[in-house]
């Protein structure tokens, strides 16, 4: 069956360290073409890439099946819908857009054309959500009560010369780690009736949010859940990662998925033992079975960022389902627009 050829939009750390390694990797796949604007960077690892200094330029590329468009938050919108009309399935990085109108016109747009459409919602795939899945599924907690998901980041000064810092092309964290957060959220729960969130700037000099609580109220698959999203860059002593209490028992896991850790070392995602996590990372589930109480570390479930693109690969191939269709992530994008607004306002709002 013939391979994917498949462009990137950019190559800078979403394109180096989450893309190419699993579009390279991948037996179905080819790596065809990466924009780079001036450099060649991407010559030095994958030595057979077609560069392109443009992404007009990568469009029209008849041969090019998929395009990943991992720009800038605020070009999504603008470099997806390029994409789209130039007759390429398209993967878009995380946050799908940054507008709720504009993430339905390109779902319109990809329906009209017949098109795949994906975000890019690889945390899907972290081995801690998994394992969290898993504990709900087997109701090792009981009915869930309260559920609180937290990104732990510490750096107390503004990085300079980079658009997610300055503002200058999108940015702020609630996009940012929001998008993940709100993403791993909906999918366990559904969609909240509303939103009460509080969003500010804390570090000296910064220019975008990187602070957020956002509490999701009355999710639809369980109304009654006490839900709170969590992030920000002044948590030096790292909060638990997950923390969920049932009227049973509680899991609380400490730590994050070590793919991305991987990755940046210069790992490749094809080895036998893939985000697989050490035993002391395991977090600690204290329930009881049968009546019997049980208290000690859950096995963590390994992550697999590969199936995001054995899942692209199967949909366009096969016709499977998409995991990641853009219908379905929309959801997030209202959200975040419904949390920016519930802090302004001091209020929580409807959905």
């Amino acid at each position: 069956m013939e391979s994917i050829k498949t462009g990137i939009a950019s190559f800078g750390m979403s394109g180096q360290v989450f893309h190419a390694p699993f579009i390279h990797t991948h037996p179905h796949f080819q790596l065809h073409t990466i924009v780079e604007r001036s450099k060649t960077l991407s010559k030095k690892k994958y030595p057979d890439v077609v560069i392109a200094r443009s992404i007009p330029e990568m469009l029209e590329d008849r041969d090019i099946e998929l395009v990943v468009i991992n720009t800038p938050d605020s070009t999504h919108y603008e470099y997806a819908r390029m994409a789209l009309e130039a007759g390429k399935h398209v993967i878009v990085e995380k946050p799908f857009t940054t507008g709720y109108t504009q993430a339905e016109e390109l779902i319109a747009l990809a329906g009209n054309r017949n098109l795949m459409l994906s975000v890019y919602q690889n945390r899907r795939w972290d081995a801690d959500f998994l394992t969290v899945k898993e504990i709900l599924e087997r109701g090792l907690l009981g009915r869930l009560v309260e559920f609180e998901s937290t990104f732990s980041r510490y750096r107390n000064f503004i990085k300079p010369d980079t658009w997610k810092e300055t503002g200058s092309a999108g940015g702020g964290l609630t996009w940012n780690l929001g998008s993940h957060l709100v993403d791993q959220a909906v999918q366990l729960f559904g969609l909240p009736e509303a939103v009460y969130a509080n969003i500010a700037t804390l570090r000296t000099g910064g220019q975008v949010d990187d602070y957020f609580r956002i509490d999701l109220l009355r999710p639809e698959r369980s109304p009654g859940l006490r839900m709170t999203l969590k992030a920000g860059y002044l948590m030096r002593e790292p909060e638990p990662r997950f923390v969920l209490h049932g009227t049973l028992g509680s899991y609380v896991k400490y730590g994050v998925d070590n793919q991305e850790e991987a990755l940046l070392r210069g790992e490749t995602p094809n080895r036998p033992d893939w985000g697989e996590e050490d035993e002391q990372h395991w977090g600690i589930l204290h329930t009881e079975l049968n009546g019997t109480p049980l208290y000690g570390k859950y096995p963590g479930l390994p992550g697999n960022y590969n199936a995001f693109y054995q899942n692209i690969y199967e949909h366009l191939r096969s016709g499977k389902p998409l995991a990641t269709d853009a219908r379905h992530v929309s959801g997030v994008i209202r959200i975040i627009e419904a949390a920016y607004q519930s802090s302004r306002e001091e209020k929580a709002i409807a959905i």
